[in-house]
């Protein structure tokens, strides 16, 4: 304030012509230049740190308890920091990340839950996104729980939205969970023919992949059997399911590519295995999992131990491969005792003839 208050009273004198203006700027850009120099090789975790010292009343007040404000309440020996986000914005984290995923906004803690994860009528805090410095929340909404990015603004009064899918409970939604569905579409990669986006989303008739050629008036979608799938799925996968879709409206009257080896069935679980032609290279196929080759293994020369074993490699990844094994192995269920069959009523005898 003494700094403002001199300034003005120079600059009032400048004005009235009783101060040269050269002078009352030198004086300014000297001290200023001295200020500059002294912060310039400061790495910006200690800009931060004095921000947090100075900010430290308001951003991380006393706890009624006496506990330490500045404990993280997710991990329990993080420290919370003032962080900032790529866009520039900037949050409360935990100085564990990426271990430890706990954020709130920057400021205060909300007074209605002091762990940052309570809005009231606003949904549930889930945390802030670290790459737009916006709360991400989960709130409840006409057609069933939902996750949100931001505050509706007049600049943006639509935030992007995401609702949950079939099968998702709202009690295990967490921030990562709510991040994978807020940034899909997921790009799965260039599709091999010309180079166009294949995607994986999540619909309103569920998961599915898709993609627009060049030479094609609409969009081609193919449905996807499980949700975690839009995760998982890889380019060969998906360019088989929209070919089938597009010859065949989901596979009718497609026709099935030759595979290059058949080598036998499954040893454990019964189905063949085939090895397959891929856009990216042949691949194993085997039930509902697709396991690439190794560039040094040739498609002739693999060994069906060798075919199990890039199998199992790939079920252990999880996806939709672990459930298709789970599937396999469930143990059958006891066939049920038949039911002993009622006895015949004897007949009654023939009545005499008078």
């Amino acid at each position: 304030f003494d700094f403002t208050a001199d300034l003005e009273n120079q600059l009032d004198e400048v004005s009235a012509g009783a101060r040269a203006y050269k002078s009352v700027l030198d004086a300014f850009w000297r001290d200023f230049s001295a200020s500059l120099a002294e912060t310039a090789e400061l790495r910006i975790t200690e800009v931060l740190e004095k921000i947090n010292e100075v900010l430290e009343p308001h951003l991380f007040p006393p706890k009624p308890d006496g506990s330490d404000p500045r404990g993280c309440p997710s991990c329990g020996t993080g420290r919370l920091s003032m962080r900032t986000a790529r866009s520039g914005g900037a949050f409360i984290g935990c100085g564990n990340y990426p271990e430890c995923r706990y954020t709130r906004p920057f400021g205060p803690p909300n007074p209605e839950g002091e762990d940052g994860t309570s809005l009231g009528g606003d949904g549930k805090m889930l945390g802030v996104d670290p790459d737009s410095s916006l709360p991400v929340t989960l709130r409840d909404g006409r057609f069933g729980p939902y996750v949100q990015l931001g505050e509706a603004t007049s600049e943006e009064p639509k935030p992007k939205r995401a609702s949950l899918p079939k099968g998702w409970e709202v009690a295990s939604m967490d921030l990562d969970a709510a991040l994978k569905l807020l940034n899909l579409p997921r790009m799965i990669g260039p599709h091999p023919e010309d180079g166009q986006p294949v995607e994986a989303a999540i619909g309103r008739y569920g998961p599915y992949v898709s993609y627009k050629s060049t030479d094609a008036a609409k969009p081609i979608y193919a449905n996807l059997p499980e949700v975690d799938e839009v995760w998982t799925i890889g380019m060969n996968r998906a360019v088989e399911l929209l070919a089938a879709k597009a010859a065949g409206r989901g596979g009718r009257g497609a026709t099935a590519a030759a595979p290059l080896n058949e080598l036998g069935e499954h040893p454990e679980h019964g189905g063949p295995i085939q090895v397959m032609a891929g856009r990216y290279g042949p691949y194993v196929k085997w039930d509902k999992i697709n396991a690439t080759l190794p560039k040094d293994v040739a498609p002739e020369a693999l060994t069906l131990a060798e075919a199990v074993a890039l199998i199992a490699e790939k079920a252990a990844k999880g996806g939709k491969g672990s459930k298709a094994v789970k599937a396999k192995t469930a143990k059958p269920k006891a066939a049920a005792k038949p039911k002993k069959a009622a006895a015949k009523p004897k007949a009654k005898p023939a009545a005499k003839k008078g």
